[in-house]
């Protein structure tokens, strides 16, 4: 299994768009701009990563400005963490966690939020619960920080 930076696998840019999209229900075409920006990018936002295993991509996540919710101080956002059900409990969510934090540290980004309905997921990997947010749908989340080094 390989942990990938997107960025440096463009090869792998459309089919990541549609794993994310068959895993989120958000349209393709939202996460194909996203990773289209990314290769462009000369920063740090937005970023996506793979896990790939035999050519396959398992699991993957990105890091975005903001993820749905109305704290747009809070940025960026880790988002679209992912890892299909049949590789979870490996420990591969906490390694592309790390290989976003060490990522974005690298780009001098040393504070990384995320929203999530977990309550003790996050907690394993370094995270803190930082407060209730409320999402663009109305909806409060609970919101995590975490300083990338």
């Amino acid at each position: 299994m390989e942990l990938l930076k997107i960025r440096e696998h463009p090869d792998l840019a459309l089919s990541a768009a549609a794993w994310f999209h068959t895993k989120w229900q958000i349209p393709q075409e939202e996460y194909e701009t996203s990773i289209r920006q990314c290769l462009r990018c000369t920063g740090a936002i937005p970023q996506w990563y793979a896990a790939v295993q035999d050519g396959a991509i398992i699991g993957g996540a990105g890091v975005i400005e903001n993820d749905f919710h109305k704290r747009t101080d809070l940025t960026p956002n880790i988002c679209a963490l992912y890892v299909s059900e049949e590789y979870r409990g490996r420990g591969l969510a906490g390694q592309l966690l790390q290989l976003a934090c060490d990522d974005m540290a690298g780009f001098g980004i040393h504070t990384l939020y995320l929203i999530t309905e977990h309550t003790s997921f996050y907690e394993r990997y370094g995270w803190q619960f930082l407060c209730m947010a409320e999402e663009n749908s109305g909806e409060l989340i609970r919101m995590y920080v975490r300083q990338t080094k």
